[in-house]
């Protein structure tokens, strides 16, 4: 979304105050920018999206950044106009400006240089949070389904049952890794299914 280049008209005296104040950053921001690569320690990488929205979604809502990353939020205008007709630069817009870069910043450093390249050109977080959820979200459906499929064809073959019991585990922590969710019923109609006739049947009572 791109900012609006003029305001309502302001008051002279809330135009001189808000002027005379140079944007910092918040407290909560600056805790984000110190913290990120420790809340999220491992780069985005085509095979950990969901884990790694999860994590960077988490700590923007925990210190109330999280407007930064939807791309409806509104940004405040560039330029408003003064009492007396002219116009000036609006603080807001810089505020909102800087805290919106640093994080954009911090962001891209805990994306691979793999995925970077397709992120470098945008302008803001809420740009590069929408983009990167276009890209993957698709793949990951795509991943999911392979993975569902694999885990319906499972079966126990030359494995012992420790390896069948984990190469199950596996697949359901995969599609779990994806963001999807496969049921503790569905588990275990895969684990017998994937059973041959000849194996001793299982009985409850």
């Amino acid at each position: 979304m791109e900012a609006p280049t003029t305001a309502p008209s302001i008051s002279d005296e809330q135009t001189k105050t808000s002027i005379s104040t140079a944007p910092v950053l918040s407290s909560s921001l600056k805790f984000v920018l110190s913290n990120l690569k420790n809340t999220v320690p491992n780069q985005l990488s085509p095979d950990n999206y969901p884990l790694w929205r999860s994590q960077i979604l988490k700590i923007c809502r925990a210190n109330g950044l999280e407007s930064f990353l939807d791309s409806q939020s509104p940004i405040p205008v560039k330029i408003v106009i003064r009492s007396d007709g002219s116009s000036a630069s609006n603080p807001l817009y810089h505020q909102w400006l800087l805290n919106n870069q640093n994080l954009a910043a911090a962001m891209c450093s805990t994306i691979s240089a793999s995925i970077l390249p397709y992120v470098l050109n945008l302008e803001t977080t809420a740009a590069i949070w929408l983009n990167l959820q276009t890209r993957f979200q698709s793949t990951n459906r795509s991943k999911v389904i392979q993975l569902k499929n694999e885990l319906h064809h499972i079966s126990l073959k030359n494995l012992t049952m420790v390896q069948y019991l984990n190469e199950i585990k596996s697949l359901v922590d995969q599609i779990a890794a994806a963001g999807a969710k496969v049921d503790e019923e569905d588990i275990i109609l895969y684990i017998l299914n994937g059973l041959p006739g000849t194996y001793p049947q299982w009985t409850t009572t």
